[in-house]
């Protein structure tokens, strides 16, 4: 993994589905509850901390897409969601936003 350039869109793992679930909550204060939520595939960004760029699906049709980001553990700071897109479909392309 070359530092600071995205990694290839990968399916998703177990670990990237306990990421979007630790930020669930912060994407449903500004958005709505969703039925579902299911990670389906992402790709994840080392910088000064690691940013997660994640597919999930929350309904039959729809997606989002999440960029989560996870500090350096010294700095001691939560898992934060920092960015999403809304309205999007299975094949919708995971890109960097």
């Amino acid at each position: 993994m070359m530092c600071g350039a995205p990694t290839a869109t990968q399916p998703a793992t177990a670990d990237i589905q306990a990421i979007a679930d630790r930020v669930r909550s912060q994407l449903e204060e500004k958005e709505k509850k969703f039925p579902m939520f299911k990670a389906v595939e992402f790709k994840s960004q080392v910088v000064a901390g690691m940013v997660y760029f994640i597919k999930v699906q929350v309904d039959e049709d729809n997606f989002v897409h999440i960029r989560a980001f996870e500090s350096l553990p010294h700095e001691r700071k939560p898992l934060a969601l920092v960015g999403y897109q809304t309205h999007k479909s299975r094949h919708d392309e995971l890109t960097y936003f």
